[in-house]
């Protein structure tokens, strides 16, 4: 097994493929951030084009479809060295059709697969190995990457063909950005009225209204716990979600409005504060 793109997802995802005896075999641009993974047992090597041709399955998690295509069909890049029995599969969050633009030019130029994967559950999903997975692809490469995961995930989805994995990580984003947006809004106001606004989260368990969204983030909301390891991720990820609504016709009013909250954010230079800083402007 190969992966490419140890970040805050990829690292612990990396971890557990090794915990769970693969042999893996790992490049990035920065070698800081594959030293845990060496040190675990990986193996680093100079380019994705050497991992090519030592893997018939490669793992990306990078942070957008210019570093996917990067990797995949630039110099010294996976292309390069891939047979017709690799399968890539993309843990990014990329454009759906930007995805199946490159899996046909792979499929096309080698005969190799791709399956999009993006996943959801954040970085102590990653830590837990229990991330759900939204897959687009094949059902026969599908079926060969299940086993794989199953150290990494609780939950693989296959959501149709190629670009489905990753449409379907849109609705994942807008429905939580969309959820962050009302909440900030609601804190906002109640802690104007004098609500004891730390005791939503409880006094809301087990409701209609309850969520991991509510439990989690709203809770880091309220205490200003932002993180700014992703800035402009999902501005990125939302924007996406517009075009594509642009793109099949399809009416998107609430996440066109939550789209602008974020932009608004990150013009006012807040975006290392990251999917829960909307609660930056109502504070």
């Amino acid at each position: 097994l190969g992966f490419i793109g140890l970040g805050t997802i990829g690292l612990p995802m990396s971890l557990n493929l090794l915990k769970a005896g693969h042999e893996l075999l790992v490049w990035g641009r920065n070698p800081k951030k594959l030293e845990d993974a060496v040190k675990a047992g990986a193996k680093l090597l100079d380019t994705p084009r050497k991992m090519a041709e030592s893997c018939n399955v490669i793992f990306l998690c990078v942070f957008d479809t210019d570093a996917v295509n990067d990797v995949v069909f630039g110099k010294n890049g996976i292309a390069e060295g891939a047979a017709k029995d690799l399968i890539i599969v993309d843990h990014s969050s990329i454009h759906p059709d930007k995805t199946r633009e490159m899996a046909e030019k792979l499929k096309n130029k080698i005969g190799a697969s791709w399956v999009d994967c993006p996943v959801s559950g954040g970085r102590y999903g990653a830590r837990d190995g229990n991330l759900v997975m939204m897959a687009g692809g094949k059902n026969k490469d599908i079926d060969r990457i299940r086993p794989i995961v199953s150290s990494t995930s609780q939950r693989l989805t296959h959501m149709g063909p190629v670009g489905c994995g990753q449409a379907t990580k849109l609705v994942n984003q807008a429905i939580i950005g969309a959820e962050i947006a009302v909440l900030a809004e609601m804190f906002g106001f109640a802690n104007r009225y004098g609500v004891n606004v730390k005791e939503i989260p409880g006094a809301l368990a087990g409701g209609w209204a309850d969520s991991t969204v509510l439990q989690d983030h709203a809770r880091r909301m309220i205490k200003a716990e932002y993180w700014d390891t992703a800035p402009g991720n999902t501005v990125k990820d939302l924007n996406t979600v517009c075009e594509m609504g642009r793109t099949t016709g399809s009416p998107m009013p609430i996440a066109a409005l939550t789209t602008e909250l974020y932009r608004y954010l990150s013009a006012q230079g807040d975006a290392d504060k990251g999917q829960i800083g909307l609660m930056h402007l109502y504070v």
